[in-house]
């Protein structure tokens, strides 16, 4: 395991993404747990891109700008009802019990949901693991995989560390209806952002 590729995955998934806002919604409103949760279920929205550029439909994507298209507007309307369903229900950030069960379900559909409507991460698998992996190789597909598993594994715990840290300030922030209210807007617009640069990106 080259220490560039360790750095660059590090860089990559601490960056600030939905996956993060998400996660940190989690923490915010539901807890530790919660937010473990949702951390995993961001981690398993990496699954089908993994799938994706290891089979070589990453190549197609790339290759088809009407299909690209078409998974990118899905996932920039994805998070655009995320921005609405945030600032219309006031209960998305609200305190529960951690590890509420009507919750944990609806924590890692979204969860997912936020990773797999994320062409870009396919195109960025298919752009990424390719430096670290030399094709002449008889195992270069477990290398791709095992690469793969170690950027799955950085990204359940940095996701899970931001969602602990939430997790832990929740209870100082989430008694002021006026911070509540102010956090509920930039989560929203956190989502619209990231909406608006997906919608702008190219392949």
């Amino acid at each position: 395991m080259s220490l560039a590729f360790l750095l660059t995955t590090l860089v990559v998934v601490a960056t600030p993404g939905t996956g993060v806002v998400y996660t940190l919604a989690a923490g915010l409103s539901r807890g530790r747990r919660a937010s473990v949760v949702a951390a995993f279920a961001c981690t398993l929205g990496i699954v089908p891109h993994v799938l994706a550029t290891v089979t070589g439909l990453a190549a197609l994507l790339n290759a088809s700008a009407a299909a690209f298209q078409i998974l990118k507007y899905a996932g920039v309307a994805y998070l655009l009802y995320m921005a609405w369903a945030t600032v219309r229900d006031k209960d998305a950030i609200l305190v529960e019990e951690e590890g509420a069960p009507d919750s944990a379900g609806r924590v890692i559909v979204r969860g997912v949901l936020v990773n797999i409507l994320n062409p870009k991460l396919t195109i960025f698998f298919f752009a990424f693991l390719p430096q670290f992996v030399d094709p002449g190789q008889p195992h270069a597909l477990p290398r791709m995989l095992e690469l793969s598993g170690v950027f799955m594994l950085a990204t359940f715990v940095v996701f899970a560390a931001y969602g602990i840290l939430a997790a832990s300030v929740r209870s100082h922030v989430t008694s002021r209806p006026r911070v509540m209210a102010w956090l509920r807007r930039s989560f929203a617009g956190s989502f619209v952002a990231l909406g608006a640069k997906l919608a702008l990106t190219a392949r």
